[in-house]
């Protein structure tokens, strides 16, 4: 297990800015994200793109139209499930 956190970034589309910009205070290059629901529509945001890596659910992904960059990666529910239990500490951004 690891001792960096997972981010659930679950936000409406209207919270999912400010949302980001207090991750951006908090997150470390070890912590991952993954956008789920409505939060999937930031993606263009700026501290997104800094970031190496990005999780999404395939489900979710759907509310996309553009082709995805390749930052993003892809989870079904038991590939999204496995990547909850390798950290030690998921925290639920509303």
């Amino acid at each position: 297990m690891s001792n960096h956190t997972l981010y659930l970034i679950q936000s409406s589309y209207s919270a999912t800015a400010q949302i980001l910009d207090q991750l951006a205070q908090i997150y470390t290059m070890s912590d991952q994200v993954v956008l789920m629901g409505e939060a999937v529509l930031l993606l263009e945001h700026s501290f997104l793109q800094s970031l190496p890596q990005i999780y999404m659910l395939k489900n979710d992904a759907e509310l996309l139209i553009q082709p995805l960059p390749d930052q993003v990666k892809l989870l079904n529910y038991a590939d999204f499930a496995a990547l909850c239990l390798q950290f030690n500490r998921c925290i639920s951004m509303k």
